[in-house]
């Protein structure tokens, strides 16, 4: 377990809020690093692996036609995977991933490695962007490593 996800449960214990993922590219990574700190069944609600379109449209919500104009690959997708995991467990606050973890998948301007990040609690939605690279594990865990941070911010009203 990382310094951020402590970090992360002790925050939302002492705010009284919740937490969830919707998770792709990293299939239950992020869920697994919070799980290994003491006390996060208080503030961790779920989360949902939507690693199919099948599972981002019929579980969380997404329109199919984000993902037909965007690819599920997108900003527009991370943040409806963000919102709808809110809706699906009722947590309060959810960071959502999807991206490319490799080797292969790249899609036209979107290379292995494009992770896109939504979030969504207190009323805000919002996404960004992010280029890692190396191998699929490396992908993987600092993409695991950057939700974590993400939820953090998001508390906090940093980002």
């Amino acid at each position: 377990m990382t310094d951020n996800a402590v970090r992360a449960v002790e925050l939302f214990r002492s705010m009284g809020k919740t937490f969830g993922f919707a998770e792709s590219l990293t299939g239950g990574m992020i869920s697994s690093e919070i799980v290994g700190v003491p006390g996060a069944s208080a503030v961790f609600s779920g989360s949902v692996v939507s690693y199919t379109n099948e599972v981002k449209m019929n579980v969380l919500g997404v329109p199919a036609g984000v993902i037909e104009k965007n690819t599920e690959v997108s900003a527009e997708c991370a943040e409806a995977m963000a919102e709808g995991v809110c809706r699906t467990i009722g947590c309060d606050y959810a960071v959502a991933v999807t991206g490319i973890a490799g080797p292969t998948g790249d899609l036209p301007g979107k290379p292995v490695g494009t992770v896109y990040f939504g979030y969504h609690g207190d009323g805000k939605t919002g996404s960004f962007k992010r280029c890692f690279e190396g191998d699929r594990l490396e992908i993987r865990n600092k993409t695991t490593e950057c939700a974590i941070e993400t939820l953090i911010g998001a508390l906090e009203g940093k980002i």
